[in-house]
């Protein structure tokens, strides 16, 4: 099994933070910009055969990202110190990211690529 640190190689250094507006409203908030939409302290559904389910890397290797088939997922943004982690949940073409800091990130699935907060990533074969 490839680890994250495997398919994210570059460690090029942004001096950039990507925050969507509704990153900013949680941050602001203390937690979920939305309190209901915080996740469950369960563990949550296996999402086994889901398309989305591996690793994924931003052309500029500035994000990755790997869905488990367990619901969870890590990633890591060039610049951020903490590395993401968290679960998942996927909607049909939506994926929505909850990280363990209380952040909502939402993924939209496009023909075999993600985008996530204006990046495109592309499966980290």
């Amino acid at each position: 099994m490839t680890s994250l640190s495997d398919t994210c190689t570059d460690r090029t250094v942004l001096e950039t933070t990507v925050l969507d507006s509704t990153a900013l409203l949680a941050i602001a908030m203390g937690g979920a910009a939305d309190p209901g939409s915080r996740p469950a302290k369960s563990r949550p559904k296996v999402m086994t055969g889901a398309a989305v389910v591996g690793a994924w890397r931003s052309a500029d290797g500035v994000v990755c990202l790997r869905l488990r088939t367990d619901g969870t997922y890590a990633g890591e943004v060039a610049g951020r110190r903490r590395p993401a982690r968290g679960t998942y949940q996927v909607e049909g073409a939506s994926v929505l990211l909850h990280d363990d800091s209380g952040l909502n990130t939402p993924v939209t699935v496009h023909e075999g690529e993600l985008e996530m907060a204006g990046h495109r990533l592309l499966p980290a074969g």
